[in-house]
């Protein structure tokens, strides 16, 4: 746990290093938080089974920091008036996401009674995430336009790069409840493992690709609401604690955000 902590305020300083780097540019700066329901798509239950999407589903928090180039907060004034500038802005973000993951679908289902579905039925799970890293917003409508008021709605579309401190949790309550004992899970995934660990709880870090769409909605001349669904991908398969070979384990994990929240413009 200690080590987790290290990392969790290791990417925080570095957070804050980056926003003084970005205040020495002359831009503006907007600050912002939101929270918000991740749907997590891993290796527990049936993919694209809805029971499994809506069982699996968690929690998001997130504060944010934006780069708003259509104006400059040395001078007070705007920035050359360029297409970059009036319609990108740079997104930094630290956030955190948890979800509870159990198995649904078809092998669980009350009617099977063997002892794969039952451990299937006992074997549960938990993806804790913290996020760092950054998305280039692209935003189709006048930046500067929708700064000054002219219209409500500025939807974007955006794309970055996450830096991933995972750490899942593992439980089962089949057998002697040890998940160091592969006879308290699926027998399957055992079968095809090759003897490669297909259970495991221990903390690690990845890299992910991000990709949203939104909008933002003028509350004020200093001040937005947003909404955006975010798909990320991650580049390992046991965020989630599991990481079986069956056939249907197509892809690592994933998962879908749906957040709200709240932009205050500094400059």
């Amino acid at each position: 746990m200690v080590s987790y902590l290290k990392k969790i305020i290791f990417l925080f300083v570095l957070f804050l290093s980056l926003q003084t780097t970005k205040a020495q540019l002359g831009f503006s700066h907007e600050i912002g938080a939101f929270v918000g329901a991740v749907a997590f798509q891993s290796d527990f239950g049936v993919r694209s089974d809805f029971e499994t999407n809506a069982g699996n589903t968690g929690v998001a928090l997130g504060i944010v920091h934006y780069i708003n180039f259509a104006y400059r907060a040395d001078c007070n004034c705007y920035s050359t008036n360029t297409y970059f500038n009036d319609h990108f802005k740079l997104r930094s973000e630290i956030s955190w996401n948890k979800t509870t993951l159990n198995h649904f679908g078809k092998w669980v289902d009350d009617a099977l009674t063997s002892e794969n579905a039952d451990r299937l039925r006992r074997h549960s799970g938990e993806a804790e995430n913290f996020d760092i890293g950054m998305q280039l917003e692209y935003f189709p409508r006048s930046v500067r336009a929708f700064s000054a008021g002219v219209y409500s709605f500025a939807p974007f579309i955006a794309a970055g790069v996450h830096f991933v401190s995972f750490n899942p949790s593992v439980t089962t309550s089949y057998g002697d409840n040890s998940i160091l004992n592969n006879d308290n899970f699926y027998s399957y995934w055992d079968d095809v493992s090759g003897g490669d660990p297909f259970i495991s709880a221990e903390s690690g870090s990845t890299w992910s690709v991000v990709t949203s769409v939104g909008t933002r909605y003028k509350l004020s001349i200093l001040s937005d609401l947003f909404v955006e669904l975010r798909w990320q991908y991650y580049f390992d398969d046991f965020v989630d604690g599991l990481n079986h070979k069956l056939d249907s384990n197509k892809a690592n994990d994933w998962n879908l955000w749906l957040n709200f929240g709240y932009i205050y413009y500094l400059d």
